[in-house]
């Protein structure tokens, strides 16, 4: 079996590739990327030693790039983490968050119908359903949830899933969309609210936090987001939706206070600052259909997968000190730029 993994160059997507490559090294898989701003080529370093693994440069959005790509690959699977993420961004520059997460996803789909797969599969997030009370916890994401964006990104990542739904109703494309609370774990890029954290304390630097620290969400470890999608493209319903959530509900600032402990930091590095807009306050996903038909559950609590995060970046200082200087953007040309 072929899989092509869109955004494979990226945090989540990088480390799905490494579960595959463990877990099922009898494929063949094939990394596309455009390597914008966090996407590194250096994540997938060791990836590269393996004989079923290809890197590819291009933009899902770029159609004439896209077909080429199936007519030579032809794959069996589609998995699609390409996506602009980053919610301060999508603020700033929406425009770019509706050219890749939707007309890139619509690209991707026409290609999948014109040369057939057997399973489109749309990576998307929980921040499609808006967001819950702080004083309701007995309220969770459910798939039934109605879709109520707060910015750009999310509402390119709602339109995203509904185009997905759309092609499976109009013309019967095998897909299956999976919704997630927020990843953190190994390859996270520095910008994200773990990662930078990790990387200020570490530098005695402030610890900004946004508003009261308040917000909650739901954290997944991500090796079981990674578990969590192979068993829907493999066993999951077409058509379906299946939210994947962690169980492990902080706020930011226990987030942030759990780094500190960890480090051995003070307290006095955490410095608030003002909110984002329309900044959401509780994410809680309720995993209970993908337990019940598939039996996933999340094995990771988030005491044990912020020591593991931490160690990673602790002896991994290299990689996330290239990115902070930029210079990890240098590494595709010294690896292809002479092919």
């Amino acid at each position: 079996m072929k899989i092509l993994i869109t955004g494979g160059a990226g945090f989540i997507g990088s480390n799905f590739i490494y579960y595959q490559l463990q877990n099922h090294p009898e494929n063949q898989f094939i990394c596309l990327d455009a390597l914008t701003y966090a996407g590194n080529l250096e994540t997938l370093q060791s990836a590269m030693q393996h004989d079923n693994f290809s890197f590819v440069k291009g933009n899902i959005a770029d159609r004439v790039f896209v077909y080429e790509l199936f007519e030579t690959e032809k794959p069996d699977i589609v998995v699609n983490f390409a996506a602009e993420s980053h919610v301060d961004r999508s603020i700033l520059e929406p425009e770019l968050f509706l050219k890749t997460n939707i007309i890139g996803t619509g690209v991707l789909m026409d290609a999948c119908r014109e040369y057939g797969i057997k399973r489109y599969h749309q990576v998307s997030t929980d921040e499609v359903y808006g967001d819950l009370p702080l004083d309701r916890l007995d309220l969770f994401f459910t798939e039934e949830t109605p879709l109520h964006t707060s910015s750009p990104y999310s509402a390119s990542k709602a339109s995203a899933d509904l185009l997905v739904l759309a092609y499976y109703r109009t013309y019967g494309l095998p897909v299956t969309i999976s919704r997630c609370s927020n990843n953190y774990g190994p390859y996270h890029f520095p910008e994200k609210l773990i990662p930078l954290m990790i990387i200020n304390a570490l530098h005695d630097k402030k610890l900004p936090v946004y508003g009261t620290g308040e917000n909650v969400r739901d954290w997944l470890y991500v090796e079981d987001h990674c578990s969590a999608i192979d068993l829907i493209i493999r066993k999951g319903r077409v058509g379906q939706v299946y939210n994947i959530g962690g169980h492990n509900e902080k706020t930011n600032l226990e987030v942030v206070r759990t780094i500190i402990k960890e480090l051995g930091k003070d307290e006095e590095l955490i410095t608030f600052v003002q909110d984002r807009p329309g900044h959401d306050r509780r994410y809680a996903i309720d995993p209970a259909k993908i337990h019940r038909e598939l039996g996933w559950l999340p094995q990771t609590n988030f005491a044990d997968g912020i020591k593991k995060t931490i160690k990673w970046y602790l002896n991994n200082e290299s990689w996330w000190q290239r990115i902070i200087s930029g210079e990890y953007q240098d590494y595709y040309v010294k690896m292809y730029g002479n092919r």
